[in-house]
């Protein structure tokens, strides 16, 4: 059965459409359920990030049509094109997709490593639910060890160009001095840990820090010197904050039009950047249209971030050549996993034949029959019943003119020259 990827991403459909293929995740493991469910599908694994919704899945017949109908249908049932955003790989491309994925190199930003992270998520998610088999545990293992190589071999890492440096990036575009702005994070996920140490690094003494739990707002908050509140405590904290960086997995947005209209009565024409990292979006989009409001998505980021680009580029070559390799030696892997079953089938026939010529000698040597006697029948009939099979097939290979299949017998049992010769 061939490995399939289906998805849609960053590089085919804006945020407007993602967000609706997104699978949040309290849904994935229904989400699993339904897929493994469809014919043909064997295994499967969901990774559904802000950039990224894919599904990697063991399939066989005509279940990639099966699988793009599934996620239209659930996900975005009013969009019949959106199909045309999807893309599809199957065998050594899907195997490569993943290795690229997973090494970064198919992220907005060249080299990020959170996707590592969500990417192993995915697969445990799967295997907790019963959706992930051998195939693709041999799959997701393999792509670690190349992320690993990638980021051991490559300076794909070396330089800071995640979202949430982007995002600290684009603040500096409008504020010179940090020391005086007081940052609102929403969230306190990875993205919203390392927003707010970049903004500590630049210089940022005071920031506040919103999430539904609290105490986990409160944990990251005491990493940074920030004050922690609960979501529903926002509004009463917009007229003192400078920067809204928003990355949270709430289904609907948090922040509207209406609520930030009457914040911005008593600021004064102060400034307000928010920018919007989350998918699906916490700010609704009409809040660009309020003065004084500078509104950022996450595809906006990809325009903030240029320097420190350039060695990562380079490192990417490598990591290209190096990920090409891995490919190839995966499916190299997958090619042997085909014989095993025949494998295991000759060494089991072996085993028995083995069992009852064995069997057969000791029943001579209780008879009384000498040693020497009993030793040559064991011999003897053991190579005949072992040299049978194939004996009978090179025969019949002889008659056919099957040629490539007595050169093939050659390879199989090891036999030298001396014995092709004769």
């Amino acid at each position: 059965m061939p490995l399939f990827t289906l998805g849609i991403s960053h590089a085919t459909a804006p945020v407007a459409i993602r967000e609706r293929l997104n699978f949040g995740p309290e849904h994935i493991p229904e989400a699993l359920k339904a897929v493994t469910a469809l014919p043909g599908v064997a295994e499967a694994a969901i990774l559904s990030t802000c950039n990224r919704t894919e599904i990697y899945a063991q399939v066989e017949n005509a279940a990639d049509t099966a699988l793009a109908d599934w996620l239209a249908r659930t996900r975005d049932p009013e969009d019949p094109g959106v199909r045309q955003r999807f893309y599809s790989h199957s065998a050594a491309a899907a195997v490569r997709h993943l290795f690229r994925v997973a090494c970064g190199l198919d992220s907005m930003i060249l080299g990020e490593p959170q996707i590592l992270g969500q990417i192993k998520d995915a697969y445990e998610l799967a295997q907790q639910h019963g959706a992930a088999g051998n195939m693709l545990h041999r799959l997701f293992q393999y792509s670690f060890v190349v992320a690993k190589q990638v980021r051991t071999d490559t300076r794909i890492g070396a330089s800071p160009v995640s979202v949430a440096y982007a995002t600290v990036r684009l603040a500096k575009q409008i504020y010179a001095d940090f020391s005086k702005l007081t940052p609102l994070l929403i969230g306190a996920g990875e993205t919203i840990e390392l927003a707010a140490r970049h903004l500590r690094e630049q210089g940022t003494r005071r920031m506040i820090i919103a999430n539904r739990t609290l105490s986990h707002a409160h944990n990251l908050a005491e990493q940074f010197g920030g004050y922690a509140i609960g979501l529903h405590e926002i509004p009463a904290h917009l007229g003192d904050v400078d920067i809204i960086i928003a990355s949270t997995g709430s289904p609907e947005p948090l922040l509207d039009r209406a609520t930030l209209a009457d914040a911005l009565k008593g600021r004064k024409r102060r400034p307000l950047l928010i920018v919007d990292i989350a998918v699906p979006r916490d700010i609704k989009a009409d809040v660009a249209e309020l003065d004084d409001v500078y509104l950022f998505t996450i595809d906006d980021l990809q325009h903030t971030v240029q320097e420190n680009l350039q060695s990562r580029r380079a490192a990417a070559r490598e990591a290209e050549v190096i990920i090409e390799a891995q490919v190839g030696r995966f499916m190299e892997q997958l090619r042997g996993l085909d014989a095993v079953p025949t494998i295991r089938a000759v060494r089991d026939q072996a085993t028995q034949l083995r069992d009852l010529t064995l069997q057969q000698a000791r029943h001579m040597l209780a008879a009384g029959t000498p040693p020497e006697v009993v030793l040559k029948f064991l011999a003897d009939t053991l190579t005949n019943r072992l040299l049978h099979a194939p004996t009978a097939y090179l025969h019949r290979a002889a008659l056919e003119g099957r040629e490539h299949a007595i050169r093939e017998t050659h390879d199989l049992f090891g036999l030298d020259d001396k014995h092709k010769q004769s």
